[in-house]
């Protein structure tokens, strides 16, 4: 899927605006609960373990990957072997 997103041209001057305004999309979406560990990490196309250290760089602690995260994606491991979408 593509999504094309219009920025104010000031916005528009940053060296990597797509990937900055990617990336603001997956921390806020983690930190709301909308996307987990894994859909985030996914999303910046980073390993679980990188997606720690991208959030840790950021300074962001908040939302360490925990026991719920955990529990979330395993429930998604699950629903994508059942759909077949993922082999075990």
């Amino acid at each position: 899927m593509q999504i094309t997103v219009q920025l104010a041209d000031d916005l528009a001057q940053h060296a990597n605006p797509g990937r900055e305004a990617l990336e603001a999309l997956a921390i806020e979406g983690y930190r709301a609960g909308a996307l987990s560990h894994f859909e985030a990490s996914q999303l910046l196309e980073l390993t679980q373990f990188e997606f720690d250290g991208f959030l840790k760089e950021r300074h962001i602690y908040d939302h360490a990957y925990g026991v719920e995260d955990f529990e979330q994606d395993r429930e998604t491991l699950r629903q994508l072997q059942a759909d077949g979408l993922l082999r075990a």
